[in-house]
């Protein structure tokens, strides 16, 4: 998975989305990260992203979810709101979780304390 990381070509074959587009994807998800308050890898095939209780913030977080299981039907997430948090679970069948285990890896690599 460093490998991956490293050469920043870990979008699986299954995605959909043009080649052309999963620059600008990855860009959407890094900018989310830059508003998160901690990422809580949960187990091997889900994780969490708590982010800044913004309005903002989880507007972004809803759009791009649905954006990404537009293309990578394989991720599910789930936007949870609830006493001033707000947290995106992500999670994927055991398949992928090499998927998963790179993009949490990018949140913690790619983006500072998230403030």
């Amino acid at each position: 998975m460093a490998n991956l990381m490293a050469d920043d070509n870990w979008v699986p074959t299954a995605c959909t989305l043009p080649t052309v587009a999963q620059p600008v994807r990855r860009r959407e998800f890094d900018e989310l990260r830059r508003r998160r308050r901690g990422r809580v890898p949960e187990s091997a095939t889900r994780t969490r992203l708590d982010l800044r209780p913004d309005r903002d913030v989880a507007a972004r977080a809803a759009a791009l979810a649905v954006d990404e299981t537009g293309c990578c039907s394989f991720f599910d997430f789930h936007l949870s709101i609830d006493d001033g948090t707000v947290a995106l679970d992500i999670g994927t069948a055991p398949e992928h979780q090499d998927v998963l285990a790179a993009l949490t890896a990018r949140a913690t690599s790619r983006v500072g304390t998230g403030s």
